[in-house]
């Protein structure tokens, strides 16, 4: 299945319709045929190859660790390495509540991965406070680095964060690398500011 092929079966599952990223793919012309044959294999080494940074920040870390054991076992996607240095490693899971004194450290980790990397925000409280509504919470990890997998639950079972993983699998497969993925960013970023806000949305539930 190609990229188009794989775009147009996103856009009929309802919560894809409306999806910004797959309207910009399809309004950017891609590269000829042997760079997207580089892309793809590029694509298909990153995505088979990820190695988790050690960081454990509350409960969910608990399930990330039992995610790592042979009852689980995240080894067979390749994802088995988890790096002690963030230098090592090209995907962060956010894995619990990141308090206000931990923010600077969290960032700094991410700012110490290189690129490319990505960022999977596991449980509630990462992914927008859970019920710690205070002022030592920071409410989401979107607030300090940019996240590409928001993993519900509270906390999220082993087989939810294999899910997470293995949706950012087929986001890294299908990630454009060269030039054109400027033109991609931009045509995202385009539709999203014309996109209506959420709070004038009326009727959803109808």
């Amino acid at each position: 299945m190609n990229m188009r092929e794989y775009n147009e079966k996103m856009l009929h599952i309802p919560s894809k319709r409306d999806d910004l990223r797959a309207q910009a793919l399809e309004s950017v012309e891609g590269p000829g045929f042997m760079l997207t044959t580089v892309e793809k294999l590029a694509d298909l080494a990153q995505a088979r190859s990820l190695w988790p940074v050690t960081m454990g920040l509350a409960c969910c870390a608990i399930e990330m660790m039992a995610t790592g054991t042979p009852r689980f076992d995240m080894a067979r996607f390749g994802w088995e390495v988890f790096r002690a240095s963030p230098r090592h490693a090209d995907v962060m899971i956010v894995s619990g509540r990141v308090s206000h004194k931990m923010a600077p450290v969290v960032r700094n980790v991410y700012d110490s991965m290189p690129e490319p990397k990505w960022v999977i925000s596991m449980g509630a409280c990462a992914s927008s406070g859970g019920v710690f509504n205070n002022y030592a919470v920071v409410q989401g990890a979107d607030h300090i680095v940019p996240v590409d997998i928001y993993l519900p639950g509270c906390p999220p079972r082993p087989e939810m964060l294999l899910n997470a993983m293995l949706e950012l699998t087929r986001q890294i497969e299908r990630k454009p690398i060269f030039a054109h993925r400027e033109e991609i960013a931009r045509a995202v970023e385009a539709a999203a500011l014309k996109a209506v806000p959420t709070s004038e949305m009326k009727g959803l539930l109808a």
